[in-house]
């Protein structure tokens, strides 16, 4: 079984802020780490590698550092690294993204499984999985949490659910976006990294994956973002105390003064 992970590289959330001239995230200074959803997808790849055998690449569209994040994924168990990079992919909103992976996906040969964390840190669409199944036509389930295992050319997992869970048969090629609650990431031993250190890592360019230009980054994304902010601290805050039946009684007075 062949199974593509696919990781993002994202600032690390801890210190991630807005300059406040131009309204966009400040990246200086801020460390870059795999997307942590991303992380359990990569696990969990492994895993039903270790399992029923076969190979797992680690694929990531992103600038040329992202390099160093897909050394980690060997680290982890990945047998390679893809990088898709291009200046042509800036400002990829999910539909620009989605198209790009597809081709990526598709010119190193396809795959029996795609897996994706549920969404990025960064964006927080949670989009680019099912926008991805899409583009490749293949079935997939989200907010996975459990692959019991495969049987007849399917995969059988349970989908998280708000009121607990479903029971589903998912035949391959598919794609499933994972939730932290399917495994626990390991740490990579030094033989790891040792192979990591060594590791070629793909690169692939626009040309190299056959994209069309018009489909690819600003002018292939139909969502534009305008401006970013951070709401501005309101200093009027009342501080409800006591019983929650005091408090009920308070908010009540409170409310009754704005009719």
């Amino acid at each position: 079984m062949k199974i593509v992970c696919c990781l993002k590289q994202v600032p690390d959330a801890k210190n991630v802020r807005l300059d406040p001239k131009t309204n966009t995230l400040s990246r200086e200074g801020v460390e870059s780490i795999m997307n942590p959803y991303d992380r359990h997808a990569l696990e969990e790849g492994v895993r039903l590698k270790e399992q029923f055998g076969g190979s797992v690449v680690a694929l990531s569209m992103g600038p040329p550092q992202a390099e160093e994040m897909l050394r980690d994924a060997i680290a982890c168990g990945a047998d390679e690294a893809v990088l898709v990079s291009d200046r042509a992919f800036a400002g990829s909103d999910t539909w620009a993204t989605t198209y790009t992976l597809a081709m990526a996906i598709n010119a190193i040969g396809g795959c029996d499984l795609v897996l994706c964390g549920k969404q990025a840190i960064d964006g927080d669409t949670a989009q680019v999985g099912p926008g991805l199944a899409h583009r490749l036509d293949i079935p997939y389930a989200s907010y996975v949490r459990k692959i019991h295992g495969l049987q007849d050319g399917a995969l059988l997992l349970q989908r998280m659910m708000d009121d607990g869970y479903d029971e589903l048969r998912v035949p391959l090629p598919a794609l499933l976006t994972v939730v932290k609650e399917i495994n626990e990431p390991r740490i990579p031993s030094l033989k790891g990294k040792m192979r990591a250190k060594k590791a070629e890592i793909i690169r692939l360019n626009a040309a190299a994956i056959a994209a069309d230009p018009a489909c690819l980054g600003l002018a292939g994304s139909p969502t534009k973002v305008f401006k970013v902010f951070a709401p501005e601290l309101r200093g009027d805050r009342t501080m409800l105390e006591g019983a929650s039946h005091e408090q009920a009684s308070q908010l009540a007075a409170i409310l009754h003064t704005l009719v």
